[in-house]
């Protein structure tokens, strides 16, 4: 059906039964002003300008990122034309609801404006929110009337289009029944590759087949790839010092929430000497001398009657020195000393008097915390060597001389194809930058590529524009697809011998616990499109029915059971009724991008070309 009305006979139908007439006011295809340079693409009256087109590339990009997708598997390419595709189309419509003359009255949109909750005050309309809406977004409110008013356009000319399709109770009835049909089946699947040994291509019909399919015979363009890499299990670091791991563990009381029960006392000194004086009550301290009674010795802060005893941990007492504390007192449980640390006020010697009752002692977690430590410093010493070979590359330092600086291997991939590609870096991203135009004019090295766990740099040599394949090259990937083929018919026919044996002498034998598939509907992830597609063609009503079927892998030989054939209205009201939304939906959606293909078809779209390829690179 959707073949049919892709059809010049289909379009006419579409058009004369299926769009309202009010619909098919269409523009004509010549005339009209010339792009600008500020212009991606122009439709009649409306345009895509070149910053939106931009703006609605990064934000996809920006989506996909925020829901977990690897970077280097977004293919720059695709996302640029399923944006440039869903923009056009936009457009198309716009101006087709222009041309028709679709439009909606002031009063009208003042009714719906007046009806969103942005503009509403204690379930009011207020003037206030709206006059400050305009302000905040930098428009008129003639701007958001023209901007509503196309939106609303729009919007009916849609539902107009989609709302025409048409999908009876009784198609639908049948087709969830169709849905609902289930029975057992066991699959026996011949492969291909089992037949291969069996077939001889000539050569005469590898050159019949060259000649009919040589202009689809390409060689892809490429590049010779050198590349190096790095990953945190390559970069050695030291062990972590003990500070290090105390740091983690201050770290780990922060994420869990546990460090807000620590209490203090201190040693404050002041004075030309104070350090010097620090650094020998600190000695004194490492030595065994008692904290409490030091600080009534020498801490010069009225905290020293109590033995020095501070309280709570407030790092907001420390202003701009905050930081230079928490440091001294990173790692520190109940009963230890830290360093001496200056603030503000002088230099103090801390003890941790208490920490949260709940929180994990430092010993407790010393195995793990080390483990974080290495981790860390692991991943800090590679986030400094990337910014490292990222200024290499700036100063035009090939990859083998980067290499040799920080010590790695250079890895080549010679022949690197910008299509087909299989290679260990057939990630999109990497394509892109091997086969950047400046890249390989420069044979720059790229800026760092971030590969799951792996960052690369790579330095394209040696390009090769795609070029039709000649005969020689081409002769061997013709005799595996003719071989294939032919192995295809083989493994079919094997499945058809099978078949017809299994009608006379039963197929019990075939009935084994390996070939089970269970109780299949139309949708069982198990079977492959064209074992499900032949899963209810054949239905003699006897007990079991036997069957072959070619596949991309080969042949299957299929034994179906007595089929369940569950209706409809088995369905409660509710499960009826999200399907039955569901189909005509599908059927709405089919029909709209039938009149944009229409649309396409009878509108004049201007292409700024030499935009398009800057947005390429």
């Amino acid at each position: 059906m959707r073949n049919f009305l892709q059809s010049w006979v289909g379009k006419a139908l579409l058009v004369g039964t299926l769009i309202p007439m009010a619909f098919l006011g269409v523009q004509s295809t010549f005339g009209g002003a010339r792009i600008q340079p500020n212009e991606l693409i122009k439709i009649g009256d409306r345009t895509v300008e070149l910053n939106a087109f931009q703006a609605e590339v990064n934000a996809e990009r920006n989506a996909l990122l925020e829901q977990g997708v690897d970077a280097s598997l977004i293919n720059e390419k695709a996302l640029s034309d399923a944006v440039l595709k869903r923009m056009t189309d936009r457009a198309l419509l716009e101006n087709q609801a222009s041309v028709l003359g679709m439009t909606v009255s002031d009063a009208m949109i003042t009714q719906m404006l007046q009806g969103y909750e942005v503009f509403q005050e204690d379930g009011q309309f207020s003037n206030d929110k709206f006059a400050a809406y305009l302000q905040q977004n930098g428009m008129g409110k003639d701007a958001l009337f023209a901007m509503e008013r196309l939106r609303l356009s729009l919007r009916q000319l849609i539902n107009g289009i989609a709302g025409t399709a048409i999908y009876p109770n009784s198609q639908v009835s049948h087709l969830l029944d169709l849905q609902l049909e289930a029975r057992e089946v066991w699959v026996h699947r011949y492969r291909w590759q089992d037949y291969v040994a069996q077939v001889q291509i000539s050569d005469d019909a590898i050159k019949t087949y060259f000649e009919a399919n040589k202009d689809k015979m390409v060689k892809p363009a490429t590049v010779d790839l050198s590349y190096i890499e790095l990953s945190e299990a390559t970069i050695k670091t030291d062990l972590p010092t003990d500070e290090e791991v105390r740091a983690q563990y201050a770290s780990y009381l922060k994420e869990k929430g546990l460090n807000d029960g620590r209490e203090l006392a201190h040693i404050l000194l002041t004075g030309d000497d104070a350090a010097a004086k620090a650094a020998d009550i600190k000695k004194k301290l490492d030595l065994g001398a008692s904290f409490e009674q030091l600080a009534k010795e020498y801490s010069q802060d009225p905290s020293k009657e109590s033995g020095g005893v501070i309280g709570a941990f407030n790092p907001a007492v420390y202003g701009d020195k905050a930081a230079d504390v928490e440091k001294a007192l990173l790692g520190l449980t109940t009963g230890q000393i830290s360093q001496p640390v200056q603030s503000n006020f002088g230099y103090h010697i801390f003890k941790v008097t208490k920490t949260d009752a709940n929180a994990p002692s430092f010993d407790d977690l010393k195995d793990e915390l080390t483990n974080r430590a290495a981790t860390h410093k692991r991943l800090s010493a590679l986030s400094e060597l990337t910014a490292k070979v990222n200024d290499m590359a700036t100063d035009s330092m090939g990859v083998a001389d980067i290499a040799k600086e920080i010590g790695v291997e250079v890895l080549e991939i010679k022949d690197y194809p910008q299509t087909q590609n299989q290679t260990a870096l057939a990630q999109p991203a990497v394509i892109a930058a091997a086969f950047d135009e400046f890249t390989i004019q420069d044979q720059a090295v790229s800026p760092n590529l971030t590969l799951g766990d792996k960052t690369v740099w790579v330095q394209p040599r040696n390009h090769q524009p795609a070029r039709p394949l000649t005969f020689e090259e081409a002769k061997e990937q013709i005799r595996q697809t003719l071989a294939k083929e032919e192995a295809v018919k083989l493994a079919l026919k094997a499945a058809q011998e099978a078949v017809a044996l299994a009608k006379t002498q039963g197929v019990s034998k075939l009935l084994t616990p390996a070939a089970n598939m269970g109780m299949s509907t139309r949708a069982n992830p198990k079977l492959s499109s064209q074992e499900s597609s032949s899963l209810f063609l054949t239905q003699s009503g006897e007990e079991y029915d036997v069957w072959a079927v070619q596949s991309d892998e080969g042949a299957s030989l299929m034994v179906g059971g007595k089929v369940d054939k569950a209706t409809e209205s088995q369905l409660d009201a509710a499960s009826r009724l999200r399907a039955v939304s569901v189909l005509r939906e599908n059927v709405g959606s089919d029909q709209l991008e039938d009149y944009l293909q229409y649309l396409r078809d009878t509108n004049e779209i201007i292409t700024n070309e030499d935009a398009l390829k800057a947005q390429s690179h």
